[in-house]
């Protein structure tokens, strides 16, 4: 997706079931932290003030978990 990155918190063990955490941010937008919820992939702004990026790794869009990678689309979609 273009100018989507996706990122993990390698710092924090950030599971809910098998899916995990992911966050993700579109060039110098805000920050998105995505879990999976009641069978279904939620997502939250994350604020700027309660968080510090330095902490997160970048992922490859491959490890990403399909359902998410499409709400993501649509999530980014312009």
């Amino acid at each position: 997706m273009n100018g989507v990155r996706v990122y993990t918190n390698p710092e924090v063990t950030e599971t809910l079931g098998a899916a995990g955490v992911f966050y993700s941010r579109r060039e110098n937008g805000p920050y998105y932290r995505w879990c999976y919820e009641e069978k279904q992939w939620r997502v939250a702004r994350v604020s700027s003030t309660a968080f510090s990026p330095r902490v997160l790794c970048t992922v490859s869009w491959k490890i990403v978990p399909a359902a998410l990678r499409k709400r993501m689309v649509d999530h980014y979609e312009d």
